[in-house]
């Protein structure tokens, strides 16, 4: 099965189910909860069909365009002003001619350009939505038609505004995979109470906020009557409201509930391809796979599953093939995305370091470190996917140890190139923290065994500013990232701590466990003080 049709499947087979658990809360909703407004209920009428079919119009196009603003990772979008700088320039060049500028041409800021353009018209599709879904809600009774019905769809397009904006702001465009996977119908019933409550705060807020509009709407648009009927028109307004909102969250959580779902990427077991190359489609959607993309993220996924897990041990066992070039590639897909946070981490940090006025210089320059901050927040877009990598790395190299009967980790170097890659992501990220990244000195040791304290220079390898913003959001993903590489190291220092204490001895804990060459984060001489460090477990 190719990525198009596996992203094809999974969203058709979420519009089906949302189809379903829809036309169940609107029915529901008009039987118990707006039947007492209405002197005929169950009465079925032309207009009762055509609103329940525009409904589901409103919800379609709603879950249509989820599509164009979720994502596995979170894209920064594009300000404003660089949307008009873009627009400007492509103006001038498609009228003048020329290359462009680079920055505008490169593929990060064009993959930002279309996150805004896709938020922009998630809003658009949200208000006009929400326009259409109230207003079909509410139509089927006596106290809401005519011209105040307009009034209450536009009370429903500012629902839909807050409801996308809500959307937007919290991030909840950005997929998260569970790794503990469970059925559909058990992941789905899960989410129902959360769902009930996030729609009826939203509905709350949206009830509030839409209830000025109703001041400049003009007088025809507006319920004419008693005090009794412009109740019973606000009850009608945020019962239909609450449905709306409802259907869209139980979309939105089965949209996250299907389109996470682990996908298999192994040929059927017992037929031809899994006796000879049960590997091949697994790896073929690690190498081929668009970066960013889900199907990249569904086939890490797997791979972390296998690897961790005791569900497809011959999958796993597969990788362990006499030739090596399986595991190589393994090793190469893991270890890049480690690869990629390291240099990116480096790039940022680059210039940090410095003596006492160069850093109070950069901590009073506001403009700076934010610019700073947001680039070292952008190389952790990927976290998600460089957990998986490191907790597979491990995992893997610790199996290796009993179940690699022909030694091709060790006779690969794929160990040394791991544990390596693994400590020089950590310094980067331990830099990024804040944290001291240079060689430690032994304490300096007087008569009588009493240790001399050393002056310290006040010299941070790292950014003292970001060290300091414990309750931001790069110090908690730097810190949860921190901890899961610590834990993987810890999971291979374990299981091959008696080898690595023999070559310690023998002097060739540095040959057989670190990379000959330039780390891309530190120096070797770190990479090796802090493996000595896991070998005591002292690391923390």
């Amino acid at each position: 099965m190719s990525s198009a049709e596996i992203v094809k499947d999974r969203h058709l087979g979420f519009l089906i189910w949302q189809s379903v658990h829809s036309t169940i809360v609107f029915f529901f909703c008009k039987i118990f909860l707006l039947s007492p407004f209405v002197n005929n209920p169950f009465s079925p009428s032309l207009f009762t069909f055509l609103s329940f079919f525009t409904f589901h119009l409103s919800l379609l196009l709603f879950s249509t365009s989820l599509c164009f603003v979720i994502t596995p990772r979170p894209d920064r979008p594009a300000s404003v002003t660089e949307l008009i700088l873009f627009v400007f320039r492509f103006l001038l060049n498609s009228v003048i001619g020329g290359g462009g500028s680079p920055e505008l041409s490169a593929p990060s800021f064009r993959r930002r350009v279309r996150t805004s353009l896709g938020f922009l018209l998630f809003l658009i599709i949200s208000a006009a939505s929400g326009f259409v879904s109230v207003a079909c809600v509410c139509r089927n009774s006596e106290a809401v038609s005519g011209l105040p019905l307009i009034g209450i769809g536009l009370r429903g397009l500012v629902f839909g505004l807050i409801y996308g904006l809500h959307y937007i702001y919290r991030q909840r465009w950005v997929l998260g995979f569970p790794l503990i996977q469970r059925p559909l119908f058990f992941s789905f019933k899960m989410g129902l109470p959360s769902a009930f409550r996030q729609a009826l705060k939203l509905s709350t807020v949206a009830f509030l906020c839409s209830s000025v509009l109703v001041v400049f709407l003009p007088s025809q648009y507006k319920s004419q009557g008693t005090m009794m009927q412009f109740i019973v028109n606000q009850s009608i307004f945020y019962i239909g409201s609450f449905v709306v909102s409802l259907c869209w969250e139980l979309s939105h959580h089965l949209h996250q509930v299907i389109h996470t779902k682990r996908f298999i990427f192994a040929p059927p077991k017992g037929s031809a391809a899994a006796e000879t190359n049960p590997s091949e489609p697994l790896l073929a959607a690690l190498e081929e796979s668009t970066p960013g993309s889900l199907l990249q993220y569904l086939a890490y996924l797997d791979l972390c599953i296998v690897c961790e897990s005791n569900v497809d041990i011959w999958r796993r066992a597969a990788f362990f093939e006499e030739t090596g070039e399986t595991y190589k590639r393994v090793v190469v897909v893991c270890l890049r995305s480690l690869e990629q946070l390291t240099s990116n981490l480096g790039e940022g940090l680059e210039g940090c370091s410095g003596d006492k006025i160069d850093q109070l210089s950069r901590q009073l320059s506001s403009p700076g470190d934010t610019r700073m901050d947001s680039k070292l927040n952008e190389s952790f877009n990927d976290f998600q996917l460089c957990a998986w990598c490191a907790m597979t790395i491990a995992a893997l190299t610790a199996r290796s140890h009993s179940e690699d009967r022909f030694g091709v980790a060790q006779l690969t170097g794929c160990n040394a190139a791991v544990v390596s890659t693994l400590l020089s992501c950590l310094v980067a990220v331990e830099a990024c923290m804040g944290k001291k990244t240079n060689v430690q000195t032994p304490h300096l040791m007087g008569p009588a065994s009493i240790k001399w304290a050393t002056l310290s220079t006040g010299r941070r390898d790292g950014p003292p500013s970001i060290g300091k913003k414990r309750g931001g959001p790069l110090h908690a993903k730097a810190y949860a990232m921190a901890d899961i590489i610590r834990t993987s190291i810890y999971s291979i220092v374990s299981v091959f701590h008696n080898e690595m204490l023999g070559s310690m001895k023998a002097g060739m804990l540095e040959k057989d466990w670190i990379f000959d060459s330039k780390p891309l984060f530190g120096t070797r001489e770190i990479l090796v003080q802090k493996l000595r460090l896991f070998l005591d477990f002292q690391a923390n």
